[in-house]
């Protein structure tokens, strides 16, 4: 294709060199409305025939989205450090000298959640040094009441039984495959069993349950299950990952060592 008139002044200004010219050069240029018309016909038929620039643009963009929110969620978990982290009405597991903490924020009746059941399983096997925090997030309540129960069950477990007796109960939840609305009282109640008798249901869990969706509103969570991997003590910008969704027990790894410390250069 021949060049025009325009594109050969686009050209000898600088203006299509790689954008080498300076704000001060560019100030100076100066188009007619013609030329201005035709400089826009030269770019669509450009992007016409390389709609790849298109998806590239867009790619960058989602990124930078991507980075900006992340930037955004781990300064406000900086914030909330003490409310992820020390809350004893939250069931915990693992040493509580822990160097580094995975928190997640999860429903029983969330299927992406119940996906990641074994990769966290997994995960802590690979990673016993490790506190693993479990925020009972039933955003699923008001359309399957499964979910608040579930919930509520959980956390009467953590308090009257322990971190091992939670975590039987928690497992066995997920391994029923029941999930989006087939979790039913009865799998509840086997696998409550399964960590032993509780004592008479109580409502006192509501408050911790309300907690931790306020503490989750605050952090920007929209969803379960939500992830973040970060260091006990001295959190910083550069140490803290947030996960919104799902993750693959690799990228959470990944989060660990760097939360520890142990990120190669």
């Amino acid at each position: 294709m021949k060049l025009n008139n325009t594109l050969k002044m686009m050209i000898t200004t600088g203006m299509i060199v790689s954008g080498l010219t300076t704000a001060a050069e560019q100030a100076t240029i100066s188009f007619t409305p013609a030329q201005k018309a035709s400089i826009g016909e030269v770019a669509k038929e450009y992007l016409l025939t390389h709609p790849e620039v298109l998806v590239e643009v867009s790619r960058k963009l989602q990124i930078q989205q991507q980075e900006k929110q992340q930037q955004a969620m781990t300064a406000v978990v900086l914030e909330h450090h003490d409310e992820l982290l020390n809350d004893k009405a939250t069931p915990t597991y693992g040493p509580r000298d822990a160097k580094v903490a995975v928190i997640e924020f999860f429903d029983y009746q969330c299927s992406v959640c119940a996906r990641q059941a074994p990769v966290i399983k997994s995960l802590m096997k690979a990673n016993p040094q490790v506190r693993y925090v479990f925020k009972e997030w039933p955003i699923f309540a008001q359309r399957w009441e499964p979910s608040l129960m579930a919930a509520k069950t959980g956390l009467q477990i953590w308090q009257e039984k322990g971190a091992d007796a939670y975590l039987t109960y928690h497992n066995a939840l997920y391994a029923t495959g029941h999930n989006e609305g087939r979790l039913t009282p009865s799998d509840i109640t086997r696998a409550e069993m399964q960590s032993g008798n509780l004592k008479s249901k109580n409502d006192s869990m509501l408050e911790v349950l309300s907690r931790t969706d306020s503490l989750a509103q605050s952090l920007g969570l929209r969803g379960t299950p939500a992830m973040i991997v970060m260091p006990t003590k001295d959190a910083a910008a550069d140490n803290v990952t947030v996960m919104a969704g799902g993750a693959d027990q690799a990228s959470l790894q990944k989060a660990i060592n760097k939360a520890a410390g142990n990120v190669k250069k």
